[in-house]
């Protein structure tokens, strides 16, 4: 009765508004074996278009490149899920109903379970059977209906072999071999081929006793299932419903049915939103979320993916064919959808379309999309539009819940997700004049101010059936990093070589066995628990899509041949202490830290934290990660905008303290940090000696007042020669230029007037040495930028500046920081207009004993003066950045921490991805597609 009282009570305070949580999700879409993989598509903007596999339908028999070839399709490619493991003894599925059950809902069993377990709710766990529900979105028939009733052709078969003089005899044999094509009629077989058992077969292996049926919407039935779940909660009939989409419908006929309207991509893609835009492409797949009221679902502790704020909703009415879209019909279930909601479009980050890559299709919905939003914001350019469709094709009734779960997973790990092959968007669309933009990779959702995230998906059917669902972030820290499985880290160690040799036999072993990416996680995993840089012998790998290749050039490496990039082999103790080196102004590009910021919760963080209560035109993450540019000449003005010193000191400032939280992550710490010019901040804050909002202040005052000189400001030029000859030039001469940076041992920089510059810049040309004029925007620590000092010198004085945890090695004069603070505050504002002794500084880190250099910031610049500094001496180099995007961020953290374990550096590798679930044991082992059995 209390339970009752507290549901009619909320029902009647806010009626159909109640907000709904996504507790769980799972599921099965093309080279997406789960959520994990499916994040992992997303996030890598995997591209899971495939030929059409012979396990589906023959393609010879059926292809036709000619559009109006009769019974013929003119395409070959689609999205097919991969392979399952289906075990019928977990659901008490007698073996021989298999072949006479969909897979649909054999597949959508699983599913399901896995959804309910993701939400917590196992077999483990009690709940309220009687109030929960299913509800799911399936379209018409399923493909087991047509083999079936193609069997019943016999009767037509026979009179036409009898009419054309075959005997009796001959005939029954012919009509016996076309009936063994298909699926016989048992007792299953009526069940089996109805999609409302899809749901009913759910509910009644899982024991729920609430409400259970499908819903039939065509290409918008999981969001329509949706809409009728979230009904339920809100009215007090359900506590929690099993909601989605469930399509694997992929066999000739449904190739036919798309051909003949035509909808089909001709060329073979399906390019949401592209001026090369030509159709769309089927894809199969099932995807399921659990549902609960928001407030029972905090009362019970439940994980919460993203919040259901509203759903609109909304049908065409008369119009024209039965089959077309209508913008007018898509724009009242879009103002529908804001009005229930309560939710300004304006701040929907990110818009999930229905996006079918079809020509009209694209531009209708563009068209609704544009009415609706322009009118609540005037600027451009504000909100993310994307389609899955271009990665796994158009799943149909599962389409919906594709993107729900993929918006739900966005909000949960704040990220935009890419959308792929819309790099040429369709003029008609006129984009950049819209709120809407394009993207090609995923970028991190920098929180915006004033409202949480927000995004929002759009589904359409045949019929003209309209849905659009509003969804909110639940809370706005990510809590956890947002794996992906798409790199993993294996660790071998043994007290003897042999014994190296053997754990790599049997990871190998392991893995021939079970090559799939749940395996390769499991095993890496466990690697990584059993490893121990205390071991004398270590081989470290990183794995990516090619595993076997890399354990291969892992046992090359173990014989002493060489082993690639990522393979790391090490023996023996540690090299010595470990010293974080900061780059400065210079190493500053746009989409700086981008993957390390879509996975470390520390890197968005950072950039939260700068950006708290700043005004959104000066707010640091625009400025590292702008709206995607459409060509070079937009993407040359962001660079040059982030190059300015005002943005660029404090960006690289914020991208260097979110990587450094990354380090501490894996347990990396220094023994000593220094810096290059601005990086000495960061040395200092990674050190203690000030707080990381201590050093946004310091780092804004820094660029503020070298932006703000007056008068020439000087520029610079970089010098390939010896130090000591640059020196004697720079002594010898009428030059009236500054030695600004001795950068390594045959690099030096210059700084000074324009016109002394250039003649500089001669005179070292008729020496034979090679100039590179710098850009920057003043001659750094030089006498020209002197007037900066003052007033950055009056910053340092309010911040408190403490001692530090450790010592932090200085570029004026290369020493150690002193322990008075008022000579730390001096010695760090004179850094402005002195030398940057790089090389004397780091002969003294050497010399302290340092023997492990990381190199924490953008780019790998410094390494490079590291190996020119140190030279064959002993020491160990890495960067975090050390590809600079171009190979991944993610691939370029594994290695450094491989690379560091390898080497007998205590780095916590368990820290690395999330444990694996272990692998169900299975009593019996049927392989299933989304082609029936």
């Amino acid at each position: 009765m209390e339970n009752t009282t507290r549901v009619t009570t909320e029902t009647q305070k806010i009626g159909s508004d109640v907000p709904i949580a996504i507790v769980g999700m799972s599921c099965l879409f093309p080279k997406a074996g789960g959520l994990e993989g499916y994040w992992r598509v997303l996030r890598t903007g995997l591209d899971c278009i495939d030929d059409v596999p012979s396990t589906h339908w023959a393609v010879d028999g059926w292809y036709d490149a000619d559009p109006k070839s009769p019974d013929r399709t003119y395409c070959r490619r689609g999205g097919f899920i991969d392979p399952v493991s289906f075990d019928p003894t977990e659901f008490q599925m007698p073996p021989n109903a298999i072949e006479a059950t969909d897979t649909s809902q054999i597949l959508g069993l699983v599913v399901a379970k896995a959804a309910l377990e993701d939400a917590g709710y196992g077999e483990g766990r009690a709940f309220d059977r009687e109030k929960t529900s299913v509800i799911l979105g399936v379209t018409g028939c399923l493909e087991l209906v047509i083999p079936l009733g193609a069997r019943l052709g016999h009767p037509i078969w026979r009179e036409a072999l009898k009419a054309s003089g075959v005997d009796d005899d001959v005939a029954e044999q012919v009509v016996s071999r076309i009936s063994s094509a298909y699926v016989p009629w048992q007792e299953n077989s009526f069940p089996g081929l109805l999609g409302n058992v899809v749901a009913g077969r759910i509910a009644n292996r899982l024991d729920l006793h609430g409400t259970n049926c499908v819903v039939d919407a065509a290409c918008a039935s999981s969001n329509s299932a949706a809409h009728l779940a979230t009904l339920e909660l809100a009215t007090g009939r359900a506590d929690m419903v099993v909601t989605g989409g469930v399509d694997t419908f992929n066999d000739i006929f449904m190739y036919m049915c798309f051909s003949k309207t035509p909808a089909l991509s001709p060329s073979g893609d399906c390019r949401p939103f592209s001026g090369q835009g030509d159709g769309t492409l089927l894809g199969e797949g099932i995807g399921m979320v659990v549902l609960k009221r928001l407030a029972d679902a905090e009362r019970d502790g439940d994980r919460v993916y993203a919040i259901i704020r509203g759903i609109g909703t909304s049908s065409d009415g008369e119009g024209q064919a039965i089959y077309a879209p209508s913008s007018d019909g898509q724009k009242r279930c879009l103002e529908r959808a804001y009005e229930t909601s309560g939710v300004d479009p304006a701040t929907i980050g990110l818009l999930e379309a229905h996006g079918t890559g079809t020509k009209v299709g694209d531009v209708v919905e563009f068209e609704a999309l544009r009415a609706v939003f322009s009118g609540h914001r005037a600027d451009h350019g504000w909100c993310a539009l994307g389609s899955v469709k271009s990665q796994i094709g158009h799943t149909k009734a599962a389409a919906g819940a594709a993107g729900l779960i993929k918006t739900a997973l966005a909000l949960h790990h704040k990220v935009l997700p890419p959308t792929l092959k819309a790099d040429d968007p369709n003029p008609k669309l006129r984009i950049e004049e819209s709120p809407f933009y394009l993207s090609g990779l995923a970028r991190p959702w920098l929180s915006a101010p004033g409202h949480p995230r927000r995004a929002a998906l759009s589904a359409f059917g045949f019929g003209g059936s309209n849905f659009h669902i509003v969804l909110e972030e639940h809370g706005t820290r990510r809590e956890a990093p947002a794996w992906d499985g798409s790199v993993q880290i294996a660790a071998l160690s043994a007290e003897t070589p042999v014994a190296l040799v053997e754990a790599l036999d049997g990871l190998e072993a392991s893995l021939a066995a079970d090559g799939s990416v749940e395996a390769v996680a499991r095993a890496a995993h466990e690697t990584r628990r059993r490893f121990s840089a205390a071991h004398p012998h270590r081989l470290v790998m990183v794995l990516g899509d090619d595993v076997a290749a890399v354990l291969r050039r892992g046992r090359v490496a173990l014989a002493g041949e060489g082993g690639g990039p990522d393979v790391f082999v090490g023996e023996g103790e540690a090299p010595g202490k470990i010293a974080f080196v900061f780059p400065g102004q210079g190493s500053q590009y746009v989409e700086m830290g981008r993957e390390l910021a879509c996975v470390f919760p520390e890197m968005l963080e950072a950039i939260d934290a700068a950006d708290d209560g700043v005004p959104r035109g000066e707010r640091l993450g625009r400025s590292i990660y702008p709206v995607p540019a459409t060509d070079d000449e937009a993407r040359a003005a962001q660079q040059k905008a982030l190059t300015r010193t005002d943005r660029a000191q404090p960006a690289i400032g914020v991208i260097e303290v979110g990587m450094l939280g990354v380090l501490r992550r894996f347990g990396l710490a220094p023994d000593f940090a220094c810096g290059h010019s601005y990086g000495e901040l960061v040395a200092l804050h990674a050190a203690g000696c000030f707080d990381a909002d201590t050093l946004f202040t310091l780092s804004r005052a820094r660029g503020r007042a070298m932006a703000e000189l007056y008068g020439d400001r000087g520029t610079m030029i970089a010098v390939a020669a010896p130090l000591v000859e640059v020196e004697a030039l720079i002594d010898g001469g009428d030059l009236d230029v500054r030695l600004a940076n001795r950068n390594a041992p045959r690099q030096a920089i210059l700084s000074g007037s324009r016109e002394a510059i250039e003649k500089a810049a001669r005179a070292c040309r008729e020496k034979g040495w090679a100039v590179r004029p710098l850009e920057v925007s003043a001659a750094f620590h030089s006498p020209l930028v002197a007037e900066a000092r003052a007033p950055f010198r009056a910053t340092l004085e309010k911040a408190g500046f403490a001692a530090g945890d450790f010592p932090v090695f200085a570029n004026h004069g290369g020493g150690l920081y002193p322990d008075d603070a008022s000579a730390r505050r001096d010695l760090l504002a004179d850094q402005l207009v002195s030398t940057v002794d790089f090389v004397g500084m780091i002969e003294n880190v050497y010399a302290a004993g340092a023997r492990v250099f990381i190199e924490v910031g953008p780019r790998a610049a410094m390494s490079g003066l590291l190996r020119e500094i140190l030279g064959k001496r002993p020491h160990l180099r890495c960067a975090v950045d050390a590809s600079a995007g171009r190979e991944g961020g993610l691939v370029d953290l594994a290695r450094l921490l491989a690379r560091c374990a390898a080497a007998g550096v205590a780095v916590d590798l368990d820290a690395w991805e999330t444990q694996p679930a272990p692998a169900r044991k299975k009593r019996m082992e049927v392989t299933l597609v989304g082609a029936n059995y």
